[in-house]
Order: C-alpha cells, then structure tokens, then sequence
C-alpha cells in the first residue's frame, strides 16, 4: 500500500507542478499581451505617408537618384509639424544615408533635419541610455563630419557614449578562427595595416561593399594590409556565400558573438582600421565604397 501511495502521490505531484506551470505561462502570455496592447500604433498623416514610403525605397534607386531623393527628403522632413512622427522620418533617412557615398551636401541636410527634428521634440532618456536618434546624429557629426550639434543633455550623452564605444574599440583585442581554419589574434598583427569589418550574409549594405574590400586587399595585402572580416553566422551560411563569390580576404567567424559585444556592434556593417602600431585611426558607422575605404587606409599610411 505504501508503494502505491508514493506513486499516486507522485503521479499527482507531477500533474499539479504541470497546472501550475501552465497557470504561470498563462500569465506572463496575458502580460505580454497587456503591454502590446498599451504600446500605441503609429498614424501616419497623409503628408507623412508618402516620405515614408519613398525612403523604404532609397535602396533600389541608383546613386545618383538616391543622392538627390535623400536631400529631397530631407527638406521635405523639416517642413512637416513637430513631433515624434518627424523624428522618426529623419532617423530613418539618417540611417540610410551612410550607405554609401551620397555626398557630404546630402549628408548636412539629413544631419540638420534630424537635428531640427529633435530641438523641436526633445526625447528623454531610456533605460539603456540616450535614444538612438541622439546617437545617430552624434555619429554624423563625429565621423561624417556635419554641422549638428545640439545643446540637449540627452545629445551630450550621446557624444559620450561613442567617446565609451571608441576606447572600446581601442582596447579591443580578440582571437578567432577564420573559414579555413586559420587562427587570427588582433592583437599579434602590429606592424600590420588591420581593417576589421563586421558583416552578414543577410545584410545588403554588408554585400555591396565586400568586392571593394576584396579588390583593396588584393591591391595592398603585399604592403602588409590584413583585412578581418568578422559574422556571427553558422559556418553552414558564410561558406557557401563566400565560395560563390569568391572573396579572398580572412573571413572570421563569431557565432557566439563576443567579439561582435566587445565591440558594442548594433549595427553592420561597421569597420575599424588600425595602423602599424595597433591605434585605432578610422572608422565607419555604415557601408564604404572603394573611395572611402581609401581614405580610411589613408589615415593609416596607405596610399
């Protein structure tokens, strides 16, 4: 009798443990339903709509088009009414205006539409720090080299933050392995010309900037150039991509993604260039044609 009571009991244990789990699973959905339902959806104006749409369409317009379409938006952006619609807009366009060389007049209006966006309607902090869009506008000012600054404590934090990333960046040094097993330390390369670049095979600004990449390491990996370009994707996805298109330069895997955190990265692509004596000497915040890589590798002695 006591054996079968110890398995009734057991059996039963179980089975309330089970309810019990189902009842707290049901909660936490219920929550998280509850907070969906506070977050407000976005109205869009019908001033607003179309600028919406023409920038989730920058990418299939040709360089020249999408130079001119971006300070077309720009100015657009800045006339409509204040508010967080506005700031939206202008982060996004920002955003997409890195992706390549579009023109630093292109660029100044992007950087003081946002700017205006953010005077008229300041953010407050989060709690991960300043909004990206105070960020955004920090990256343009500090490495695209727009006139933009703002007197807001939330852009100050911004500025701070990328001050933080760069001693990060710094200081950085990692050890990975490479697609044919080859084992790369950033730290063993001084004496090098280093670019490190963070890309995916997902990502299409990632892809149009790597045969530029290929062809400048080609052009100067015998001037001691190493180029480290590092994903955080399964060997099963990067291979078969690599092979296709056959780049030559060390393709670095991070699929645990510690050098992608010790590098703060939250956005690719981004590449970092150290000189011979491991200083960080450039930077980008987005994708790089040949003409700008260049003046990357430049800053580091290489012409």
């Amino acid at each position: 009798m006591d054996l079968q009571y110890a398995r009734f009991f057991a059996i039963h244990s179980r089975a309330l443990a089970f309810t019990i789990f189902l009842c707290a699973l049901a909660v936490l959905v219920g929550r998280s339903e509850r907070v969906l339902a506070q977050q407000p959806e976005i109205v869009w104006t019908e001033q607003e709509r179309p600028i919406l749409d023409k920038i989730r369409t920058l990418r299939k317009l040709p360089d020249d088009d999408r130079a001119r379409t971006t300070r077309q938006l720009a100015l657009q952006i800045r006339d409509l009414p204040a508010g967080m619609n506005k700031v939206r807009l202008a982060n996004n366009l920002a955003n997409l205006s890195t992706e390549g060389d579009f023109g630093h007049d292109a660029l100044q209006e992007v950087a003081t539409t946002l700017g205006t966006a953010l005077r008229e309607h300041p953010l407050p902090a989060t709690p991960k720090g300043p909004p990206a869009p105070y960020v955004e506008l920090a990256a343009l000012v500090c490495y695209e080299h727009v006139e933009g600054k703002l007197d807001d404590p939330q852009y100050a934090a911004a500025v701070a933050k990328l001050q933080a990333d760069e001693l990060r960046h710094q200081q950085a040094n990692f050890t990975l392995t490479d697609l044919l097993g080859h084992t790369w330390t950033l730290a063993d390369l001084r004496g090098k010309v280093v670019l490190v670049n963070f890309w995916a095979t997902w990502c299409p600004p990632c892809r149009s900037e790597m045969p530029d990449l290929d062809a400048l390491y080609e052009q100067f990996k015998d001037q001691g150039f190493v180029v480290l370009a590092i994903s955080d994707e399964e060997a099963d996805k990067v291979k078969p991509y690599v092979a296709e298109h056959q780049y030559t330069y060390p393709i670095l895997l991070d699929p645990g993604r510690k050098v992608n955190e010790e590098f703060n990265i939250e956005g690719i692509p981004k590449s970092f260039v150290y000189n011979r004596d491991g200083k960080l000497v450039a930077q980008s915040i987005d994708m790089r044609t040949k003409r700008q890589f260049l003046e990357m590798l430049a800053q580091a002695g290489l012409k």
